[in-house]
């Protein structure tokens, strides 16, 4: 279910966006919503289902998430929308983290690695068909049934939990759960967001964009001064003591940021500029996953093998060269020579990345403490694309505003159809010129000159998200050839 939306929602956005009339910002925010409180609640998820039940946290996650979702189906506009999926986050958080918690407490040592990997499989899997399925609902019934898509899902989910799943939990967790680091979080990184969301819009200098900006940032401050001081912190600080854990979790943040910007505008560009179809669109990852599902038994004894640094330099290398060259794309290219070279490299590139990751992440700990290290690496996945869809929003509308503007202002447009089409500029290459009163040769110009002011911005955003990405392969670098003695093994 999670796989699968967090998949779908990306190419569903054009479609909400024309339907819901919702501009850039919105689409941001649908994105956004979900990802700032399941990232901010994610490690509380885990302590709840270790302290009060995972099966039950895990049920009320499957429930909370599936009501949401139909929340997200009958939506009328964004608003309600980017509600819904802030709902939805919040019943991710609580079913995430007892997936696996759940396999570790069921099975017997020795079944448990071919449960996981019989996880990772159907992982791999939905996140291949998911985008596949998901555009041909998009393009056939509507984008609404993507989501309600997760209705009889969560009921097979529930019957076969009932009937087969014992309760399960940590007898040693018995202090009370860190709230005020969540509620921090959650402040702290909303905050940050809403303002970096709001700053295209409103400018940098409005006052509730420099507030939301400066209380997002005082209450991350206030989240480090208290988990420092928690008797039982949601995010224990003394992890980053250890100089592979901390190095491994910075090349995640860069990484993950690069990964998540370019899922996020890539769809955009494909079905709004190079006008490709949902299922189209979602197809074109597809050799993404194939690839890490079809090389990530191989990739995870790459640590056992050579060590963590080699693969954590590599990989996220590799990865860069295939962002940017999606910057080669324009308004139109085949998909052989632009799309499908640089989906498989980034492919090839996080696949000989994710696994040594993971085994770093791990083994960078005391073994008791890998649980927490694993929870805290997948929150900061998560908030690395959060952030990085904000950030880089700024920078994609700060270009497109440079580029259009003078490009129509080159037409020379009556002024009812500027403000007409002034309008619908927010919404970027979504916009929608079908009622503007101007000839059909300008209409087809003012499309051309936004479609072409969207590519000039999405090729900016991808070269930095590139940056990104070598960035996080010089991190991979400071990383120890070889885990520590103790726990290599163990980690491998």
């Amino acid at each position: 279910m999670t796989f699968i939306d967090g998949t779908v929602v990306n190419v569903a956005l054009p479609a909400l966006q024309a339907d819901l009339h919702a501009t850039i910002t919105d689409v941001q925010w649908v994105v956004e919503a979900y990802a700032l409180f399941l990232g901010a609640l994610i490690l509380v998820g885990g302590a709840m289902g270790d302290q009060l039940g995972r099966k039950r946290v895990f049920l009320f996650g499957v429930v909370s998430f599936t009501a949401a979702s139909i929340f997200c189906g009958l939506a009328t506009s964004p608003r309600m929308l980017i509600i819904a999926r802030g709902l939805q986050g919040i019943g991710a958080a609580f079913l995430v983290p007892g997936s696996l918690a759940i396999i570790s407490a069921t099975f017997s040592d020795a079944d448990r690695g071919r449960a996981i990997g019989t996880w990772s499989g159907f992982s791999a899997i939905t996140t291949a068909i998911g985008p596949v399925i998901g555009g041909w609902l998009i393009e056939h019934v509507s984008w609404r049934a993507a989501f309600f898509l997760n209705v009889p899902l969560a009921a097979i989910v529930v019957a076969l939990s009932l009937r087969f799943m014992d309760e399960s939990r940590d007898p040693s967790r018995t202090a009370r759960i860190d709230g005020s680091g969540a509620l921090l979080g959650v402040f702290g990184l909303g905050g940050i967001v809403f303002g970096l969301l709001e700053w295209p819009p409103l400018g940098p200098r409005h006052p509730l964009v420099l507030g939301t900006l400066g209380l997002g940032t005082l209450c991350l401050v206030l989240l480090v001064i208290v988990e420092r001081r928690a008797r039982n912190p949601m995010m224990p600080l003394d992890l980053f003591g250890s100089r592979t854990f901390t190095l491994a979790n910075v090349l995640t943040l860069l990484l993950y940021g690069a990964l998540g910007v370019v899922f996020f505008l890539l769809p955009l560009d494909l079905i709004q500029v190079q006008h490709y179809s949902a299922t189209a669109a979602g197809a074109a990852l597809v050799p993404f996953a194939i690839i890490m599902f079809t090389l990530s038994r191989w990739a995870g004894g790459l640590v056992a093998r050579i060590g963590p640094r080699l693969p954590l330099t590599i990989g996220p290398v590799i990865s860069a060269i295939g962002i940017g060259l999606f910057a080669r794309g324009g308004t139109s290219g085949s998909y052989w020579s632009s799309v499908f070279p640089a989906v498989c490299l980034l492919g090839f590139g996080m696949t000989i990345t994710v696994a040594p990751l993971t085994t770093t992440v791990m083994g960078a700990v005391e073994t008791h403490r890998a649980g927490v290290a694993s929870g805290i690496n997948n929150t900061v996945a998560r908030v690395a694309g959060l952030l990085a869809i904000a950030v880089f929003g700024v920078l994609l509308s700060n270009r497109f505003d440079a580029e259009v503007e003078p490009r129509l202002d080159r037409l020379a447009l009556s002024p009812a159809a500027s403000v007409e089409i002034g309008k619908e500029l927010p919404k970027m290459a979504g916009a929608e010129l079908k009622n503007v009163a101007i000839e059909p040769g300008q209409r087809a110009a003012v499309q051309r000159a936004i479609d072409e002011a969207f590519v000039s911005g999405f090729q900016l955003v991808v070269l930095w998200a590139a940056i990104l990405a070598l960035a996080a392969g010089v991190f991979g670098a400071g990383i120890p050839s070889a885990l520590p003695a103790k726990s290599r093994s163990e980690a491998a």
